[in-house]
């Protein structure tokens, strides 16, 4: 039985319509347990997104001909889908590449509208991905506004006495993930919302949405980006969700096409959102993708996949955690979620993922995931010689406790060759 959340009938037509599953790399089958940096995608999203592009395509809005209006309103039902997903309004939803340029738009077009100055402060946490820390970091460089962080303990873990401790530093604005790309910690974003009750809260969904349904008006967001590529979307394609009122007192990022009112040459006024942050010819097909993506996510069953990367986020911790020579980062308990960082003690995580893609067909990642700050605080709480990277495995709905046990078995053989 690969789930017991979908019958046998429904899971072989789920792993059908990803056909990298059916490789085989060097003899072996393909287990991909990298899945945190970017999913396989859907054969039937990428059938339906061919089609848009050989019968339908044309660049949106503006134009009268048939192809301009069957293109723009595609592209504007994927918006909708998107507003729906999110319990938000279309007018809150602006399509960009991903998480990074939403939190780069963010950052800038704060400083620039005053809504950050340099008598404040931008609270981070010191499990952020770069996309989240080097933009705040370089721009207070340059504005004058502190940046503090809520302190991670020697595992990587964010405590809730740490976000409370993290007060002191009464923020104007708070920008957190929403999951860790490294300990795989959910952040309790109530507690969050209700500690830093009059910031504006920003939360990288990167890891988050394609694991959890957010409800961004119950849970008082402020602004939430998140990619595509995450989530069996196209690569190129993202979202910054922006509450109405604060994305009409924002100043663009980008500045050109399509988002003007008026232009002559002393000024300019702006488009009504959402356009007025969608400068220039979109990523018309990649929006499009996105919505036939959720229209596919949704016909699965979201709930489904939620409880079918829950069984699975339990079972890699706990076969995970019968292995001595392995250290792993994060908690130890169910905010643990969709993937896990470890190391083998004595193998450097080069070798280990390397020797798992050859030996076993195991796709994982080595490295410092884009959290070299994080190192540093894992490498004091560490048991062994850390070498300042972790080997990171990452579930999605389309992998089964099989995939778990062939990456087991193939950690229990690294050990044994490095003996």
């Amino acid at each position: 039985m690969h789930s017991t959340v979908w019958s046998d009938e429904d899971f072989c037509k789920i792993l059908s319509d990803f056909p990298s599953l059916s490789r085989e790399i060097n003899g072996k089958r393909l287990v991909y347990l990298d899945n945190a940096a970017s999913t396989l995608k859907s054969k039937s999203v990428i059938e339906k997104m061919a089609d848009f592009y050989l019968y339908h395509y044309s660049n949106i809005h503006r134009a009268v001909h048939t192809l301009a209006s069957e293109a723009t309103v595609e592209y504007e039902n994927a918006r909708e889908k998107v507003a729906r997903f999110l319990n938000a309004e279309n007018t809150e939803v602006i399509f960009t590449s991903g998480t990074t340029m939403g939190i780069n738009f963010l950052v800038n077009s704060l400083v620039k509208s005053r809504l950050l100055g340099s008598e404040d402060t931008v609270l981070l946490s010191q499990v952020e991905h770069h996309a989240n820390l080097v933009p705040w970091v370089r721009l207070s460089k340059f504005y004058g506004f502190k940046v503090e962080y809520i302190k991670a303990d020697e595992k990587g873990v964010i405590t809730n006495e740490a976000i409370q401790e993290a007060k002191k530093h009464k923020p104007k604005i708070v920008s957190l993930t929403g999951q860790s790309n490294v300990t795989g910690q959910q952040m309790p974003i109530e507690l969050i919302r209700e500690t830093f009750d009059d910031a504006i809260l920003i939360i990288d969904g990167a890891q988050l949405v394609p694991h959890r349904r957010i409800d961004v008006k119950k849970l008082n967001i402020d602004f939430l980006v998140f990619s595509g590529h995450k989530m069996v979307a196209p690569t190129g394609i993202g979202v910054l969700y922006g509450k109405k009122e604060l994305l009409e007192s924002l100043e663009p990022f980008f500045y050109g096409g399509e988002m003007i009112d008026k232009v002559t040459f002393d000024d300019v006024s702006f488009n009504v959102l959402p356009y007025k942050f969608e400068a220039g010819t979109q990523h018309i097909a990649g929006a499009v993708g996105l919505g036939y993506t959720l229209d596919y996510l949704e016909n699965l069953g979201f709930e489904k996949i939620e409880r079918h990367i829950e069984e699975l986020s339990s079972y890699i911790l706990s076969e995970l955690m019968k292995l001595d020579f392995v250290e792993i980062y994060g908690p130890i308990d169910n905010s643990h979620k969709s993937l896990v960082s470890f190391n083998v003690a004595g193998v450097h995580p080069h070798d280990v993922a390397h020797i798992l893609d050859e030996n076993f067909g195991v796709a994982t990642r080595s490295g410092h995931h884009c959290t070299q700050p994080l190192m540093s605080v894992l490498r004091k709480g560490s048991k062994i010689d850390f070498p300042n990277s972790t080997v990171r495995a990452s579930v999605y709905f389309y992998n089964t406790k099989e995939d778990i046990d062939v990456l087991i078995e193939g950690l229990k053989n690294v050990k044994r060759w490095f003996e």
